[in-house]
């Protein structure tokens, strides 16, 4: 089962593939496949901005046989109204570093725990005769300061109440079994694995 990634993010796609560890599934990357598309996220929610990021990899293929995903995620902070949330990635206009700074500054006169917020990933789905959406979430905290050197995005400020840490200092172990993402590739796999059954019976 060959499944092509709407994506340029190669962090997105290690950790899919870690998580899927499927050994039926091969992932590929658009670039595999000599496509470059910059797709432009008009929807208002992250299950629209999937299927639309799926879709139109999915018409660019003009491949049956191929099964496309794609993800958008970002967080949501409550005491924000939800922000930054479909705009996590462009949040500053300016980059990570400055997402992270301006997130810190809008917090800055909310507690501790007033600043509960969650991750949200939708992976988009599109077969030749099947469209689907899976949507994982993770709920924790902005800390007041960034911690840790791994992962990316906003880890290092995304505390973790099960491992009383931020994701940022957690190992890649450790995140892949309780991020949004892996919440969502938990939904995916389980769906493929009814597809490969079917295909063998």
């Amino acid at each position: 089962m060959k499944i092509v990634v709407s994506t340029k993010n190669t962090n997105k796609v290690k950790e899919l593939k870690e998580m899927l560890d499927m050994p039926n599934v091969e992932l590929y990357t658009m670039q595999d496949f000599g496509i470059d598309l910059d797709i432009e996220e008009t929807g208002n929610t992250f299950e629209e901005n999937a299927m639309i990021k799926a879709e139109t990899l999915y018409n660019a293929l003009n491949n049956d046989s191929l099964i496309v995903i794609a993800d958008d995620s970002g967080l949501c902070v409550n005491a924000l109204n939800g922000a930054p949330g479909i705009y996590s990635a462009r949040y500053s206009g300016k980059g990570q570093k400055e997402n992270n700074k301006k997130l810190l500054e809008e917090l800055k006169d909310v507690p501790p725990l007033k600043r509960d917020a969650y991750f949200a990933c939708s992976i988009a789905v599109v077969t030749k005769n099947e469209k689907q959406v899976f949507t994982g979430k993770c709920y924790g905290l902005i800390d007041k300061e960034e911690r840790g050197e791994n992962g990316f995005g906003y880890d290092p400020l995304f505390y973790s109440p099960l491992y009383q840490k931020n994701f940022g200092e957690l190992t890649p172990e450790e995140k892949n079994k309780v991020s949004h993402r892996a919440n969502a590739v938990k939904l995916l796999k389980k769906w493929l694995e009814e597809k490969i059954k079917n295909s063998v019976n």
